[in-house]
């Protein structure tokens, strides 16, 4: 059928006018090696029951390594087996060695849920003695006990190690004792300040398990990025083997790079990805295609789903018997697992997701994957097309532009698509704020030698920590001296615990259909709001913040709802100001204040703007840490920025601010999210153009304070991003697309000139 269906839109003219690139990336063959000769006769046959009769080349190498007892990270394509890269050496070993165990992490709980699926689909059909207990936030304390004491592999996530087993390992005494192998999904997720985290949270764990006296192999999997070796060394703080050689067969796969067509020519105004992808999707789930969406946003998901089963809408042939769903965060955990199930089962055709989706959770087989606009980076983008085509078939890919500059450089720039290298992932587990944090938990959970090492300067750390009275010196040793329970304080992915539920009490009713963390309530939930939740339509009668609730009833209005967010920075105290790299750099606290103001009401299909309203809710404050580059009278900098055209200026340090964030990660081993940029042309602080870099976090992790010791190196690196690429006007790489060139003045060469005076002089 998708045979048929590319040969129809090849020669269908309104589809084709539209096509920017069409990559055909060709079928390969796979690479099969036999099972070991070592592995249990049970496990073999259960395999071969499930059509397994051989291993992939990457699943045999694996096996090796991890026999001869070598840490091991295995990167290989979506769909390509990487799941029995661990769980064959695993359960073999654990059935030869009855007191052995293991530890599977995961990063959500979703993917721990599909795993334990996975792993009850080898176990119970062959009858093997090996418990397997998935141990998280949801779990009841009744299987919490079983779990400890009687559990061969427990599957949890880096936050339930790091908060409730690792604070109380004394009641995991028998499986720390005998854990034999730790299991890493999915590691390039550990990037930036999360990463930095779950490293400290490995490291404790290392500790405790040393402390019983075990000595856990590690087995690492990975999507493609341009540094798993390295990723995975640094997290794990020991060497490990890389297998990167997949063995999977692939079928031929398609990628299209599709811009939307022009509906107003003269202002260059393009159909919304919005309605593009419906149309599209639509086209495809006629013809039998099982397809996925995903899409950038909550409320593009569930447009996207609501259009479609609107156009699909017939009683009279049930839908065409096709049934799309949506699929995103804060849905009930029931309502996630019966949307996996059904695209499993075969009774859900098509599925509208976030990048929720982008993980290795098993949803069957698809033939098609369409990305309502660029998904933000190329790694991203692969991991997405790669959920298509999942069972060695062939599998099409559309990237719809949206109208964003950075979306319409990629359709239009194809060689720069496809030729990019995946991003690298970076991490710093030795930076100060986040080490400080998990060295009070690690003295917490056993008393601290005075010649043990924990990461990069940590004796200066525990004498510090003594000097506040959180630990104090017995004899060689520190211990925990402060009544606090140190891990309920320190959230790895420094996100607010804080969630709103949200209640349907429609004819009265009162049931719980959903919930959004507290920022994004405010944004999304707000009074009067249109909330829709699985292509239901609500009215938000009421969100009360305090008590984390939002009220909501079924509704039919011909419209939805958009926040309009306005951000502000404000500089609370200056802690120091210096001549710096021909600038003035100050470093201090700052206030990032997020306010929602009003709402715009746009109807459905036609996306008209029909009005607005009024919002009044407090501002979503950050009280977070800054590093401040002030063009000031006398610098160098002050003199380049001068000489830029006045009609130019407040464009030019947008782009400037954006590049130096863009390269900062690269020197401060974080990752792009884990900071903020606000210019300023005119500052009310410093009374002076200025750029603001600061920590994307509350209170800060340190990585502004990095930015003041290497200045000099992110400045040179800034102005050899901006010099050194190939593009003419800007580009994702390193400006951004100028999308009034060539028109205006070329706003990268001013850039280029602003650089070549401010680092020169």
């Amino acid at each position: 059928m998708l045979s048929e269906l590319i040969k129809t839109i090849k020669e269908d003219s309104d589809f084709k006018r539209n096509i920017t690139h069409w990559e055909t990336i060709q079928a390969r063959e796979g690479q099969y090696t036999n099972f070991p000769e070592d592995i249990d006769p049970l496990i073999k046959k259960v395999y071969s029951d499930r059509g397994i009769s051989r291993l992939y080349s990457h699943q045999r190498q694996c096996y090796d390594h991890v026999a001869e007892g070598k840490n091991t990270v295995v990167v290989t394509p979506t769909a390509s087996g990487k799941t029995l890269c661990y769980n064959l050496p695993v359960l073999n070993d654990l059935l030869k060695t009855p007191e052995a165990r293991a530890l599977y992490l995961f990063p959500t709980k979703a993917l721990s849920q599909d795993q334990q699926a996975e792993l009850n689909e080898v176990i119970k059909p062959a009858g093997l003695p090996l418990k397997t207990v998935t141990y998280d936030g949801d779990t009841p304390a009744s299987i919490r006990v079983a779990a400890r004491d009687g559990g061969r592999i427990i599957i949890t996530n880096p936050d339930m190690l790091h908060t409730g087993i690792m604070p109380n390992h004394p009641k995991w005494i028998k499986f720390l004792s005998n854990v034999k192998y730790i299991v890493i999904d999915e590691i390039h997720i550990y990037r930036g300040v999360f990463g930095s985290h779950v490293c400290n949270v490995i490291r404790r764990l290392k500790r405790i398990c040393n402390f019983y006296g075990s000595n856990p192999q590690f087995i690492c999997c990975s999507a493609t990025i341009g540094n798993p070796k390295e990723l995975a060394e640094n997290i794990l703080e020991t060497s490990v083997e890389l297998v990167d050689n997949n063995g999977a067969p692939s079928g031929e796969k398609h990628f299209v790079l599709y811009n939307p067509p022009l509906v107003d020519p003269v202002q260059g105004i393009r159909r919304g990805v919005v309605l593009e992808s419906q149309k599209l999707a639509l086209k495809f789930l006629k013809r039998g295609i099982k397809t996925i969406v995903f899409c950038r946003s909550r409320i593009r998901t569930e447009l996207i789903s609501s259009y479609i089963n609107k156009r699909l809408s017939n009683i009279f042939t049930d839908n065409s018997r096709i049934r799309v769903e949506a699929y995103r965060g804060g849905y009930l955990p029931s309502e996630r697992r019966e949307i996996e199930r059904g695209m499993r089962d075969g009774s859900i055709q098509g599925i509208v997701s976030t990048n929720a989706l982008e993980l290795g959770i098993d949803i069957g087989g698809l033939d098609a994957s369409i990305m309502a606009g660029f998904p933000g980076s190329i790694s991203s983008s692969w991991q997405q097309a790669g959920r298509a085509g999942r069972r060695s078939t062939s599998s099409l890919s559309v990237l719809i532009a949206s109208a964003a500059p950075v979306d319409q450089y990629v359709i239009d720039n194809p060689d720069y698509f496809f030729g990019k290298n995946p991003e690298s992932a970076l991490i710093d587990p030795n930076n100060i704020y986040i080490m400080l944090d998990h060295l009070k938990c690690a003295v917490f959970e056993l008393p601290f030698g005075i010649d043990e090492v924990f990461g990069r300067g940590s004796k200066e750390l525990l004498v510090y920590l003594e000097e506040e009275g959180v630990l104090r010196l017995t004899g060689d040793k520190y211990y925990w001296s402060d009544r606090s329970y140190p891990a309920e304080s320190i959230s790895l992915r420094s996100a607010t615990s804080e969630n709103v539920v949200i209640i349907d009490e429609t004819k009265g009713k009162n049931n719980v259909i959903g919930e959004m963390d507290r920022p994004s309530a405010k944004e999304m939930i707000f009074d009067h709001a249109v909330y829709i939740h699985r292509g239901e339509q609500y009215n938000v009668r009421k969100l009360d913040i305090d008590n984390k609730k939002c009220y909501v009833s079924q509704s039919n209005l011909n419209y939805y709802t958009d926040a309009v967010v306005k951000t502000d920075i404000k500089v609370l105290e200056e802690d120091r100001r210096m001549p710096l790299s021909g600038a003035e750099l100050a470093e201090g606290d700052v206030l990032v204040r997020k306010q929602v103001a009003k709402f715009k009401k746009i109807k459905y299909m036609s996306h008209e703007n029909v009005g607005f309203g009024e919002i009044f809710l407090p501002e979503e404050e950050m009280h977070t840490r800054s590093a401040v580059f002030i063009f000031a009278d006398g610098t160098a900098s002050a003199a380049a920025f001068n000489k830029i055209p006045d009609e130019l200026k407040e464009h030019v340090i947008g782009r400037i601010g954006s590049l130096i964030k863009n390269v900062s990660p690269i020197f401060l081993l974080c990752d792009g999210h884990d900071l903020g940029v606000a210019e300023r042309l005119r500052d009310p602080h410093f009374n002076q153009p200025c750029i603001y870099i600061y920590d994307n976090y509350p209170g800060g992790t340190g990585l502004s304070e990095g930015i003041a010791a290497k200045s000099d190196e992110i400045l040179h690196a800034a102005y050899a991003r901006i010099c050194g690429c190939g593009c003419e006007y800007g580009c994702p790489s390193c400006i951004g697309p100028d999308e009034e060139a060539p028109v205006t003045h070329n706003k990268k060469q001013q850039i280029i000139s602003f650089f070549n005076e401010w680092l020169n002089q």
